[in-house]
């Protein structure tokens, strides 16, 4: 009786954990960049970070940069900022720059997904 009273906890408590631990997927911004041409710029600094809504101003928590590839794509993964649960990930503000020709945007990465905008520089 013992035995089968405690292989029946055991057990409820694997199912338990196995059902529980769900993996996070992927949290990816993706910024296109494009020319007044609508070409896609490759080489280009874009960089996204957040900005404060409350004064006196913290300083920024979010800041990364990157170069966009062949095909005018930079892509950031937000992994490590995003905790399972969390209700969204953030609201950033996107600058493109290359060759003196600037573009801003905003973007808000979703939890668990693909995000992409496009920015066009000029």
């Amino acid at each position: 009786m013992k035995k089968t009273v405690l292989f029946a906890l055991l057990a409820i408590v694997a199912i338990g954990t196995m059902v529980s631990c769900r993996k996070k997927k992927d949290t990816i911004a993706i910024i296109y960049v494009r020319d007044s041409a609508n070409q896609p710029v490759a080489g280009c600094q874009v960089v996204l970070y957040g900005e404060s809504t409350v004064t006196p101003s913290p300083s920024v928590v979010l800041y990364d940069t990157t170069m966009t590839n062949s095909s005018g794509e930079a892509e950031f993964n937000f992994n490590d900022v995003y905790q399972l649960g969390q209700a969204g990930v953030a609201v950033l503000t996107i600058e493109a720059k290359k060759d003196g020709k600037v573009g801003q945007g905003i973007i808000k990465v979703e939890e668990e997904t693909t995000s992409e905008e496009t920015v066009y520089i000029q």
